[in-house]
């Protein structure tokens, strides 16, 4: 059977670094950290005491407090960016076929604060089993897409997926393949997380995972820097509206980009630590091109996963030579967690976001924080180096990778 082509006609966002899209973006370009001290807790006793906390938000802004309530922040983070990209889509809501309109989300987590303060309140309590009503339908991941089609009479596939960092993007690639396959005409598609909590900060101060540069957080997010120690727990989402091209053309959509490609893949190596020779990052950029039907030489521009860990940053790199050759060296690479932290099962989607406006508006942002160079690197590949560059953007490619050793890639394009 012939594909359907799928094309993004609505962007939202909300971010460690910009509440709406535009602020996201013009942050972006100018280079800006999100990373502070932490304001959600007392991170005073914890090995990492600063993160890149969403500011400047209100949930009294967009829901009222009965609502809000019942809804955990990621949950809240969902709905915030689902509301900006209907908008921006310019879709007549009440003509539209809701039938054939999903909702696929992403989140690595969810409720995890929900899930933590309950079991501290049960744990500290007289052992009398008291829990609040709302406890599992605010902590559940899948809850988020369930509120979305619930607000917007949303009735086509719903679903979260779950793969860790890579969430989103599976939430991308998932509704990309509904449409492709004609089984719906229009998916909000998108992840969120608010994992910037007692236990996010703790989980992965054990795991070793986090910078502890708590003299310094906004420099603490250093992809490809020799002494990078670890990435920044980050907060938010972004959600798109992703549309089956003559669909959005027979409406008069404007349109962002063409979403061409995407690839899976599974390390089969470790629990947390990546393929040291980058081979499931390989993989799933090999299969994200032959789906595009693309060449090596048709990518201008790879927004990385890069969390600025000493494992993580080397084996991208090394997937990056092995896929592309010598065109790596006429690539521009950037990991804009330098800027947003990592915001785990949300990653992805802002990281698509970065892409698809690198693509929009030909200028491709930057990785901060670099000072040191590390040999470990070629020195010949174009990180983007702490200042955005304009450039041609044909297509650009967005890798995330997860524990457990889920990648997922994806690939948008000019139209």
């Amino acid at each position: 059977m012939e594909l359907k082509r799928v094309v993004v006609t609505g962007i939202g966002a909300i971010t460690p670094i910009g509440n709406t899209v535009e602020e996201y973006w013009n942050a972006l370009i100018d280079g800006r950290s999100g990373a502070a001290p932490i304001t959600q807790f007392d991170a005073s006793l914890f090995k990492t005491q600063f993160a890149c906390e969403v500011k400047n938000y209100d949930p009294n802004d967009f829901f009222d407090r009965k609502e809000s309530r019942k809804l955990d922040l990621f949950a809240q983070y969902a709905m915030v960016a689902t509301d900006e990209a209907i908008a921006d889509s310019g879709l007549n809501m009440d003509s539209v076929d809701k039938d054939r309109f999903g909702v696929i989300w992403g989140a690595g987590i969810g409720g995890l604060k929900t899930f933590q303060d309950e079991a501290i309140a049960f744990g500290t309590g007289d052992g009398t089993p008291r829990f609040n009503p709302f406890f599992i339908p605010k902590m559940i991941a899948d809850i988020a897409p369930g509120h979305i089609s619930i607000k917007h009479g949303l009735r086509g596939p719903n679903f979260t997926t779950v793969s860790a960092c890579a969430s989103s993007t599976n939430a991308i690639i998932d509704a990309v393949t509904y449409i492709r396959l004609g089984k719906m005409n229009i998916c909000v598609a998108g992840g969120s997380e608010a994992a910037v909590t007692e236990a996010g900060i703790g989980g992965f101060n054990a795991l070793q995972a986090l910078s502890k540069r708590n003299d310094d957080p906004t420099t603490a997010s250093r992809p490809f820097d020799k002494d990078r120690d670890g990435f920044v727990l980050g907060d938010g989402g972004g959600s798109l509206i992703l549309e089956e091209y003559e669909h959005a053309k027979a409406r008069g959509a404007k349109i962002y980009a063409e979403v061409v490609g995407s690839g899976l893949s599974a390390d089969a190596y470790h629990m947390t630590a990546p393929h040291p020779d980058g081979l499931g990052a390989m993989n799933v950029m090999k299969y994200a091109l032959e789906d595009a039907g693309m060449k090596p030489e048709d990518i201008d521009y790879i927004n990385v996963h890069g969390t600025s860990t000493p494992l993580g940053d080397v084996a991208e790199s090394k997937a990056i030579l092995g896929v592309f050759g010598e065109h790596s060296y006429d690539l521009n690479i950037s990991s804009t967690k330098s800027m947003t932290g990592h915001l785990l099962g949300a990653a992805g989607i802002i990281e698509a976001i970065a892409c698809i406006l690198s693509v929009k508006n030909d200028i491709v942002p930057p990785t901060i924080n670099h000072f040191t160079d590390d040999e470990a690197f070629d020195p010949k590949l174009n990180f983007t180096f702490n200042k955005a560059q304009k450039r041609e953007v044909r297509a650009a490619l967005s890798n995330t990778f997860g524990f457990g050793g889920h990648n997922a890639s994806a690939i948008f394009k000019k139209i």
